[in-house]
């Protein structure tokens, strides 16, 4: 543990740390796997335990990466809705503002409102299942296939 934070604090700056206590486990786990790898005789185990070991707050790059992904191909499908229902599913969805706000704010009825809501997000499950279908690709996202909006 001291040794983990003598490495911390000898960093010139800390500016590239987004995430403090996993930057710090992270530095625990590979000095004990160096220490580990140096002994003559390490059981199997316990490299296996601490190199399967991950924060469970930290997404890993993968799901990083399909996170990025399903991000960008909802807002690619929100992009492709008509201006008017574009507008609205983001305000509401994105932004989340209430019915009635959205209502007020475009000068319509908040029937109006959810109907459109209710349209665009209906057209966004059917482009998010179409491409599924033409690409083969089930976009998982923190272990799940996500669930838009």
């Amino acid at each position: 543990m001291q040794e983990a934070y003598c490495r911390i604090a000898t960093l010139d700056t800390v500016d590239h740390i987004d995430c403090g206590h996993a930057y710090f486990f992270s530095i625990a786990r590979n000095l004990l796997l160096r220490k580990l790898k140096r002994q003559q005789v390490v059981p199997f185990e316990a490299i296996s335990e601490i190199e399967s070991f991950r924060d469970t707050q930290t997404p890993s790059p993968e799901e990083q990466v399909s996170n990025r992904l399903a991000y960008e191909r909802v807002m690619a499908l929100i992009a492709a809705l008509p201006e008017r229902c574009r507008r609205i599913v983001e305000l509401r969805k994105i932004e989340g503002w209430s019915q009635k706000e959205i209502a007020a704010h475009m000068g319509m009825s908040e029937k109006a409102v959810e109907k459109q809501v209710w349209v665009g997000v209906r057209a966004i499950r059917e482009g998010w299942s179409a491409s599924e279908k033409s690409t083969g690709i089930a976009v998982p996202v923190g272990g799940r296939k996500v669930g838009i909006l």
